[in-house]
């Protein structure tokens, strides 16, 4: 039995298919890890999360910034943007069926037998593992509760950009998504950078990768994430980025949990690299 953690799929079932059959998947052992953003800007959004959706138990999902937003957009609390590809999900028969399944979807997962974390973005300096799970389950509780469409409603923005504890309400929610969904350059006070999305070296002075933070209380988490096309694979301080931009017609990556192998395969470009 093997575990694979696998990057951010966007709605390109074509690569993942081919992933699957180049590690020999076999659903009757072997488990597969998502890192969040299963669907939206690839042409098969639909598809692909039946796909995962049918996988049972075999598949353990984190929720990205790509998939809060097609919950937002489902509920009317969303504006689309040109390059979001959803509408035959949206109008699906099925609809109901997946924004119920995605509501109920984690934005941590953690394994202390495997000893791996997997988020979709990032974590602010001051949350170690508790925090970060317990700062999770505020925001998964609203999600599967009946008031979600009002936090869906207010989800958007990137304020505020420090943690506090003493944060509450829709800022308390807000920042805990931006963390766990849109995180990639924070400073060493925890303030988070969202609108730089570059590779590292491209942020505003005095921002870092968040796993570069020095003492951060996450840093002897092992952490699996994804969002961050054009960092890619990568390696550092106990963290592994996976995204490898297959949206952008770069490549599909998974990692072999068990002995630390990659995978990947190539995609088609879908959309242009900018």
């Amino acid at each position: 039995m093997s575990t694979y953690a696998i990057g951010d799929i966007q709605g390109c079932l074509d690569p993942l298919q081919k992933l699957l059959k180049k590690i020999a998947y076999n659903p009757a052992k072997d488990h597969l890890w998502f890192t969040g953003d299963l669907i939206n800007r690839g042409p098969d959004s639909l598809e692909t999360l039946e796909f995962i959706m049918g996988q049972g138990n075999n598949a353990t999902v984190v929720l990205g910034n790509h998939d809060l937003h097609f919950l937002a957009i489902a509920e009317g609390h969303g504006k689309q943007s040109t390059e979001d590809n959803l509408g035959k999900l949206l109008g699906s028969a099925e609809l109901p069926s997946y924004i119920k399944w995605l509501r109920h979807q984690p934005l941590i997962h953690c394994d202390a037998e495997l000893g791996y974390c997997m988020i979709h973005a990032g974590l602010p300096p001051q949350w170690d593992l508790d925090q970060a799970i317990a700062c999770a389950r505020e925001v998964e509780t609203i999600l599967q509760g009946d008031d979600y469409g009002s936090f869906l409603a207010n989800m958007y923005g990137n304020k505020p950009s420090v943690w506090s504890d003493e944060l509450q309400g829709i800022d308390r929610l807000r920042f805990i998504t931006n963390a766990f969904t849109r995180l990639r350059f924070c400073n060493a006070q925890g303030e988070m950078c969202l609108a730089a999305k570059g590779p590292p070296g491209t942020q505003p002075q005095g921002f870092l990768p968040w796993f570069q933070v020095s003492g951060r209380s996450s840093r002897d988490m092992n952490i699996l994430f994804g969002h961050w096309s054009s960092l890619g694979c990568h390696h550092e301080n106990n963290t592994f980025s996976l995204d490898s931009g297959c949206l952008w017609g770069q490549q599909l990556t998974t990692l072999r949990l068990d002995d630390m192998n990659y995978f990947s395969v190539e995609c088609d470009t879908y959309r242009p690299i900018v």
